[in-house]
């Protein structure tokens, strides 16, 4: 079992820099939050909680997951802090744990890129949806000056658009919204919002 990266760097991963991003990344799904006070929200690989934090009392409730526990302790803390009452925190290895729960809404921020099969974990997201759920994908469009052994160089609208549809999400919509400075790899790159429905 190799050690989880994201363990080492929970304690310093609110830097300003990942801050303002996702700050940038929240105000773009807020838009896609809108009357949803009803509705259950996964925030997936949600780290720090850096994003998810910010759709609190746009929605009924929100379940934090993630695989790293000592990102999770901070999420824990957070909530804490900020005495969330509609936030639930599960440590999951992704496919596991959370088969049984269901989601009317399911985040994915910067996520995507390091899961190496990205159509296994799509279509995990489509059987956890309650029908006309919603998926929403934030990530990197594809970017040729990034090479990671462990990480996608990004995805091109393409690529996520026959994913999508391969398993079986509907009304998907793909655009860039953010071009940033040195937020990829240290790499200039732009960010991408799909959407689809089940």
């Amino acid at each position: 079992m190799e050690p989880n990266v994201f363990d080492q760097m929970a304690n310093a991963y609110d830097t300003t820099e990942r801050i303002e991003l996702a700050h940038i990344i929240s105000n773009r799904i807020q838009t896609e939050c809108k009357e949803s006070q009803s509705k259950t929200l996964f925030d997936y690989g949600c780290g720090t909680g850096l994003v998810g934090f910010s759709l609190v009392s746009l929605v009924g409730r929100i379940v934090f997951i993630d695989s790293s526990e000592p990102m999770l302790d901070i999420v824990r803390e957070k909530i804490k802090k900020m005495n969330v009452s509609n936030a639930e925190v599960i440590h999951s290895n992704f496919l596991q744990n959370t088969k049984t729960k269901k989601a009317d809404l399911i985040l994915v921020s910067l996520v995507l890129l390091h899961i190496p099969d990205t159509k296994s974990i799509l279509k995990f997201f489509y059987d956890i949806l309650n029908r006309n759920g919603k998926l929403m994908v934030v990530d990197f469009d594809k970017n040729e000056k990034v090479n990671h052994p462990k990480v996608h160089n990004g995805f091109t609208n393409e690529e996520i658009r026959t994913l999508f549809t391969e398993v079986g999400f509907k009304d998907i919509e793909i655009k860039t919204f953010h071009h940033g400075k040195n937020i990829f790899m240290k790499e200039d790159a732009s960010l991408f919002l799909a959407t689809g429905e089940k």
